[in-house]
């Protein structure tokens, strides 16, 4: 064992000896493997971070740990970062109760919450419909004999407005387009709601005039908004429970046993707000969060003339009493005498960097409060229709209770695109049989007289001859199919379940389309997906689970294509340092031939010629993968300290937040030392062969 330990510390002084002699060389190979060192460390630990941050926002916001749908499904489950409106085709898993006993008999199971995606389109109404509306209602309140004398002019005066608005408006397009950009149709109708004749009747029979505004005026007005919607249904509390970091921001989250809707904050901000006071925010964000400036942003300077040119939103809004306030703050705010309205704000909304948080500020503060800033209320009622599994269409009528958040990923779409619904109106716009959809095709079969027949009496049954004897009068046959028509026209106008409670057992006994399950031990994931399986099957259930990161689809594969393309450029790196690495040290071996042949005379076998070029290309791997690692390490603390900032609302997502602050782990480090070490090793063997292929004599005679 001396013996080795003697000829180790012998190779190792001669080793040294010439890395200090051929000192360029030493610190050309040393470069370029403390650079690839660094590029290691660095790279591994924040990819290791960005996985670490995005499990927490996936995990966090809807997935959960693992995703159970059933096997037969004909797609594969996506719950979040879709590319379009369509949802997946899964086969719906009959009994919720059965598939979470089973699953919560598997160890590592915590907590089951059921779930259903789809999707809808929403006709949230134009303004001159809602103003209509409400000038309906007060019209019939008036005739009715209430005190709303006041409430109706004001309102009247607001549509009068509003019809100057569209008629302003039309003048304008034919102006700038041509005379035949607005068809005389719609000029005719524009001119008649404006004219004396159609308001002289109104207060003693506003009905007509109504109608015809409702019909022909409120379709001009194109500031209607489609709610492209996706949606999950859930049991609201178990859902709170299992995502800890869903808060409730405006109104309150759906009661127990209640039908409702919740709005996803970014949602609502982004589809139902004002258009223009979200492009405020826009240009906002982009000032304060981005350090972006008005005057170099083509995209801040676009957002900024549409809010110059797109007043009208605005305009639609003001009636008699807002638009002189509206002129008495711009006119002091710009210190102008302008009177039309329109231009004022039109004047108002070109800013630039000198004035914009001023004007921002002063739009919040004294014009929002006189808008309707949302299209969709909390506490209003929301139409939702949607394709049932069979293709027909389906309706629901559910009360807005409020918007909610993820906290940390307030601005991130990816974690914001989908809404919540209560599960049993999931199921119903579904076209899952209820258990008041049940009831009710019971009571119509019931007043129809239907009755269940066999195949067999099929056919005497539908055409075989009736006994006279029996048939009911014809006229009462008549009455009772009229009542059957009356109770279907009834059912099928009757949307509005929002303010029938359910039981809460309910939840539990229909069916579900995928689920979440939180598991008590992370690192048991795998194993625990093989147990889900193997349990389903046991019970007759045949189940599909999946991973986080395969439920987030596109958004989870975005870390296993960073870590390749890492991997993939260490790899170039290290096979160019490889080939340098190598050249330098032939070339070492070659220059050092004498020597080399010195020591074979001498009597050194050819393993010690070989172990000698072995420690010196490990020696300066180590020196130098070492250095590089713990520059590496430095770097990665200044940026952890320091934070990235994200610069979109993907990077939000996989950063869970506003900034990621990445780590170092002992495997970071130990990972690139590995690789340093092996390439090292591997760098020398080449030089190696070389050396133990010369003989004595050759080597000697190398300098004659």
């Amino acid at each position: 064992m001396r013996g080795y330990l003697d000829t180790l510390k012998v190779i190792a002084l001669i080793a040294l000896r010439n890395l200090f002699a051929s000192r360029l060389k030493t610190l050309i190979v040393g470069g370029i493997i403390l650079f690839g060192s660094l590029l290691v460390v660095v790279g591994t630990a924040l990819v290791d971070s960005v996985d670490a941050s995005m499990s927490r926002s996936v995990i966090g916001s809807v997935a959960g740990h693992i995703q159970v749908y059933s096997s037969k499904s004909k797609d594969e489950l996506t719950v979040m970062g879709g590319m379009n409106m369509e949802s997946p085709d899964l086969t719906p898993i009959d009994d919720f109760a059965a598939l979470r006993r089973t699953l919560l008999g598997v160890p590592n199971v915590k907590a089951v919450v059921p779930m259903g995606l789809s999707s809808a389109i929403v006709t949230a109404g134009n303004t001159v419909d809602v103003v209509l509306e409400r000038l309906r209602d007060l019209a019939r309140r008036r005739l009715a004999g209430e005190d709303v004398q006041a409430a109706y002019e004001s309102e009247k005066d607001h549509v009068r407005q509003i019809i100057k608005v569209l008629s302003a408006d039309m003048d304008n397009v034919r102006k700038i387009q041509n005379e035949k950009a607005i068809s005389q149709d719609d000029l005719a109708a524009a001119a008649k709601a404006a004219s004396e004749e159609l308001w002289a009747g109104f207060d003693r029979d506003p009905y007509p005039a109504l109608e015809f505004l409702e019909n022909r005026i409120a379709p001009l007005a194109s500031d209607a908004d489609m709610l492209f919607l996706r949606y999950l249904g859930t049991d609201g509390d178990a859902f709170a429970k299992s995502f800890d970091r869903m808060k409730i921001v405006d109104g309150t989250a759906i009661p127990r046993g209640q039908r409702g809707f919740l709005f996803s904050k970014w949602v609502y901000e982004q589809q139902v707000k004002l258009k223009t006071a979200l492009r405020l925010d826009r240009i906002n964000d982009g000032i304060s969060k981005r350090s972006k400036t008005i005057a170099r942003s083509e995209e801040l300077q676009r957002w900024i003339k549409q809010n110059v040119t797109e007043v009208k939103e605005i305009m639609l809004q003001l009636d008699g009493q807002k638009t002189a306030s509206f002129r008495r703050l711009l006119q002091g705010e710009l210190g102008s005498q302008q009177s039309d309205v329109a231009k004022l704000l039109s004047e108002f909304f070109r800013v630039d960097d000198a004035n914009f948080a001023h004007r921002y500020r002063f739009f919040y503060d004294k014009l929002a409060p006189q808008l309707e800033l949302y299209r969709v209320r909390v506490g209003d009622m929301l139409t939702i229709k949607s394709f049932t599994r069979s293709g027909y269409v389906q309706s629901v009528k559910l009360r807005v209770y409020g918007t909610f958040v993820f906290e940390g990923l307030e601005d991130s779409h990816i974690a914001g695109e989908l809404n919540l619904m209560d599960m049993v109106s999931f199921r119903e716009l579904y076209g899952s049989l209820t258990p008041e959809r049940a009831r009710e095709v019971q009571e119509i079969k019931t007043m129809a007289g239907m009755k269940e027949v066999s195949r067999e009496q099929a056919e005497a049954e539908l055409f075989g001859k009736p006994d006279l004897g029996e048939t009911a009068p014809i006229g009462r046959a008549g009455d009772e199919a009229e009542a059957v028509l009356r109770s279907l026209a009834g059912r099928q106008q009757r949307e509005d379940r929002a303010s029938q409670p359910y039981d809460p057992a309910q939840l539990e006994q229909g069916d579900v389309l995928n689920a979440a399950v939180i598991v008590k031990d992370p690192r048991r994931i795998s194993r625990t997906i093989k147990d889900i399986e193997a349990a389903g099957a046991k019970a007759g259930i045949p189940l599909r689970a999946i991973t986080w990161q395969k439920a987030s689809g596109l958004v989870g594969q975005f870390v296993t294509m960073i870590r390749a393309v890492l991997y993939i450029s260490v790899l170039i790196i290290f096979a160019v340092a490889l080939v340098i690495i190598n050249n330098a040290l032939v070339m070492a071996t070659l220059e050092r031939m004498p020597e080399i042949g010195t020591l074979r005379a001498i009597g050194a076998q050819r393993r010690f010629l070989l172990g000698m070029l072995l420690v010196e290309a490990l020696a300066v791997g180590v020196l130098f993968g070492s250095l590089g690692a713990l520059l590496g390490a430095g770097i990665v603390g200044v940026i952890g300290a320091a934070g990235i900032p994200a610069s979109n609302d993907i990077l939000y997502f996989l950063f869970s937040g506003p900034r990621l602050h990445p780590s170092l782990s002992p495997a970071n480090v130990i990972i690139s030392l590995a690789i340093v070490l092996a390439v090292s090793a591997i760098s020398s063997i080449y030089p190696g062969l070389l050396a133990m292929r010369v003989s004595p004599r050759q080597a000697m005679q190398s300098d004659d």
